[in-house]
Parts: C-alpha cells; structure tokens; sequence
C-alpha cells in the first residue's frame, strides 16, 4: 500500500484524516498542497513527512516559472522555507529538503538548464520513496530475529505502510515476523489524542490479517503487569546521538512501565531518523499542536466550553529506558553513541 506517489505533474497521496472509514487521495497540485497535507496529517509518519518534502521540492521546481538553472535556485527558497515550517519533530522532512537541496545546487553547477534541474529533483524524489521502501524492509528483517514465536507484542501510534512510503517501520517488524510464519499478537494502543492506533494500525493489522487487540493507552500497565506483553516496538521521529527517542506522545509512558515490568523496548527507525548534531533528546524541538484535538474527537466536543487544554505531540524517552534501535543497518544497543555513529558512516559510505 503506497502512501504517496507522483503522477501527472501532481503529487498524490492518501488522506490519512479520513481513514479508517474512507479511503481518500489528496491531489497536491503545488508545493503550498503538499505543506498543508503535511501540518493537517493528511500525510504522517517520519519517513512519510521526509518522502512528501522530497516530492514538494520537486513539485515546486516542477511549476516554477524559472528559464535558467541559477534562476530556478532562487525560486526554490521559499518552496523550502514553507515545507521546513510545517512540523518541527520529524527530523526526516530537514534531512529531506536538504537532500534535495544539495541535488538542485549539484546539478546547477554544471548546467543552467533549468529543466535538467527539475528532471534531476524528480528523480532524486522517486529515489527517495524508493529507498524508503528497501529501508524498511532492512529494517523488518533486522528487527523479525527479536520476535519469538507466540509473542505477545505492544506497539504505539502508526508504524506501519501509512508511516512511511510502504511497507512499515515498528509495524513493518511486525510484519516481517508474521510473513516469516511466527505466530504473534499485538495489543495496539489508540494513540490519543490523533488516535493513530486506532484509526490507523488496527486497520493495518486486520488487512494483513494479524491477530490485534485494541487497548487504551492507559490499559497498558494493566497488561504488562499480568504478562500479557513479551516486547514493546515503537518507531521514533527523532533519535539523538545519545539514543534518546522522541515519539508519539505517550511513547516515554510506555517505557518506563515496560522497564518497571522487565519487558524489552525497542525503536525502530531508519538512519535518516538519526540526528546525531544533537547530544541529547533535550535539544529536539517538541511539537505543540492545536488543543482542539484533545478537547474534541473528530470534531465533536468531549471537554468543557472554554477549558485549557495541552497537546504536545511528541515526548523524549532517555536512552536508559530503550532496549535496543532497530535500523536498516542493523540493532545498535547501547552504549549508543559508538554504535549510531557507525551506522550513520555507513550510511554515509
């Protein structure tokens, strides 16, 4: 199931707000589209937010009244000062843009064709869906060997083909683990207050026909404490170079109770995810979102008139609390700085 696609000089993708009871795609026709599904969450998910910047930017090049390559540089500014300004999380969507960034720059320095330029921003887009791809399927393989057979698993927000290009991250372990023939079940959490669980993973699940119970995020405990839970698998948005995780809120929650109970935690998440120019998750910018989502769902009121309400959308787990992270360069567990540097010149090589 692909997420975001390019076809007809437009990027398409499917409208995530609307799922699970409507399957709709979203037609961006302009870079100012693309930044406005990225903010509303139409399209979520680190590697998704990152494959969308990446289509942006070649949109943006794509419709820019530019004749001349250096012109064409000029015109992409603010094509890349408004896809930057969207969601301040998800370090994927700057790793993205800067991606394609150095690309136009690279290309301009050779020719000042602009439509060279634009041809070479759309492929280096297409290359970076289709990365994402591979990525994840790295990353599933990697992960599958820390799933046993008749595990009990609990998973946090949406990891799956909806987060990324295709295919999953935490979710797409998961995934790896089932289609390798391991019998497992999975206690998804509903992901309040966006309910990503629950909109979004529990319908993954049941069209891959993996055995799901849907919890509460408060029920979690609950479970863990009954052993009902053998393994914790979230994704990450952000990962600094000390091994702190920042994750849907509630993701630090789920941690220290699965260490409390001596259940393993592990995040799984490509190395684009890495930012190690951060030492510890204290520096990574926090996501505030619009408090009507906490005090309303999907539209409706569920608090008082007028109350106060606060709606980060992410927290920080310290690296004490993580078992391993999973990437497509394999398990790093701790202590993580000598090993997330090496996957990251790895990736670099």
């Amino acid at each position: 199931m692909r997420t975001i696609w390019w076809q007809d000089q437009a990027v398409h993708l499917i409208d995530q707000t609307r799922l699970p009871h409507e399957q709709v795609i979203v037609h961006c026709h302009d870079y100012q589209a693309v930044a406005r599904a990225i903010a509303t969450m139409q399209i979520r998910g680190a590697p998704a937010i990152g494959a969308a910047a990446a289509y942006g930017v070649a949109l943006g090049a794509w419709h820019a009244p530019a004749d001349s390559a250096s012109a064409l540089l000029t015109q992409l500014q603010p094509v890349y000062e408004t896809l930057r300004a969207t969601r301040p999380t998800a370090v994927n969507l700057f790793w993205a843009i800067e991606r394609m960034r150095r690309c136009a720059e690279q290309v301009a320095a050779n020719t000042n064709d602009a439509d060279q330029v634009r041809r070479q921003l759309l492929a280096e887009a297409e290359r970076v869906a289709e990365e994402d791809i591979a990525t994840n399927k790295r990353m599933g393989q990697y992960g599958a060997t820390l799933i046993a057979d008749g595990m009990n698993v609990l998973t946090h927000c949406n990891t799956g083909a909806l987060a990324v290009v295709d295919y999953g991250t935490a979710l797409g372990v998961i995934r790896t683990a089932w289609e390798q023939g391991k019998r497992l079940h999975v206690w998804v959490d509903e992901t309040r207050p966006f309910l990503q669980g629950a909109r979004l993973t529990a319908w993954e699940l049941m069209q891959l026909g993996i055995p799901m119970t849907l919890i509460t995020d408060n029920m979690a405990g609950h479970f863990m404490a009954r052993g009902q839970v053998d393994a914790v698998f979230v994704g990450a948005d952000r990962i600094a170079a000390n091994g702190d995780v920042a994750n849907k809120i509630g993701t630090y929650s789920l941690a220290v109770l699965a260490q409390a109970h001596g259940i393993p935690f592990y995040s799984v998440a490509p190395v684009s995810t890495l930012d190690l120019t951060l030492a510890s998750g204290d520096q990574i910018p926090i996501e505030e979102r619009d408090p009507r989502e906490v005090t309303h769902v999907r539209g409706v009121p569920i608090a008082p008139a007028g109350v106060r309400a606060a709606n980060p959308a992410f927290d920080v787990t310290p690296n004490r609390y993580v078992t391993a992270i999973v990437t497509d360069r394999g398990i790093v567990r701790p202590p993580f700085e000598e090993g997330l540097r090496q996957v990251v010149m790895e990736e670099e090589l």
